[in-house]
């Protein structure tokens, strides 16, 4: 590993070195929970940069705060304290309306557990976040839908089936089409690969490499150092605190 001495000057192939303003930027993030007396610190002082194009992953084991920092980077939760900008906007000074358009169109979402209707078929899992959006016009949205899944490496063979009867791959693989289906340019992904046997979990991965080499940012948050190591740049987490931030040389 390569230890980064200042992520603000962080930059990759997929990064214009001209431009210094980062993607993300977390300044002294503290998240707390409970009341004076029980108050517990989950994060603490967490400070980051992220740039347009990376292939990040965030490491730490159960605990750690990766995840409550996942949920801030996602717009899902509010820091305690400090400063979070997204694409130069101060998220926590927007509204609850304004956090869900971030989510709906700048951010797409992969968990562990998938997140799926099993009852629903492919078509509609991966449809719903269309829902909510203004940049596909109707007619447009079946073919978005079909790109999508292709693009997630699911046979189109699959796109009326029920969740339910799909293989824990294949459901992942629906997850990241969900993801794609509003042309988010972040991937936030949570344990991806937790479900999955260690075969299909590399498959996983490598779709996500595929989509970083397409120009997408990509965060995963990780407890398997296996898994990381697919990333270009590795934070550690620690107890709320990042203890270390470094480029992975075998990814140079």
């Amino acid at each position: 590993m390569i230890t980064l001495s200042n992520s603000t000057n962080l930059s990759n192939s997929k990064t214009n070195p001209d431009i210094l303003q980062p993607v993300i930027s977390c300044h002294n993030i503290t998240k707390t929970y409970g009341s004076k007396d029980t108050e517990i610190t989950v994060l603490n002082s967490v400070s980051l940069d992220i740039y347009s194009g990376e292939f990040v992953a965030i490491v730490g084991p159960s605990g750690s705060g990766k995840t409550t920092l996942m949920n801030i980077l996602g717009a899902l939760d509010i820091a305690s304290s400090g400063t979070y900008t997204l694409d130069g906007k101060l998220v926590s000074n927007l509204k609850d309306d304004d956090l869900a358009d971030i989510r709906n169109k700048k951010i797409g979402f992969v968990f562990q557990s998938f997140n799926l209707l099993s009852r629903a078929t492919v078509e509609r899992n991966v449809r719903l976040p269309l829902i909510y959006s203004t940049e596909f016009r109707s007619k447009d949205r079946k073919e978005r839908v079909r790109r999508v899944v292709e693009d997630a490496g699911l046979q189109l063979s699959k796109l009326y089936n029920k969740s339910n009867q799909l293989s824990g791959g294949q459901m992942q693989r629906v997850a990241i089409a969900r993801a794609l289906v509003n042309n988010p340019s972040i991937i936030l992904a949570d344990e991806p690969t937790g479900n999955l046997d260690q075969t299909t979990g590399k498959i996983v991965i490598d779709t996500f490499l595929e989509l970083n080499k397409q120009g997408r940012t990509i965060i995963l948050i990780t407890h398997d150092l296996n898994v990381a190591n697919n990333a270009r740049r590795i934070i550690h987490i620690q107890d709320g605190k990042i203890i270390s931030d470094e480029l992975n040389k075998n990814k140079l």
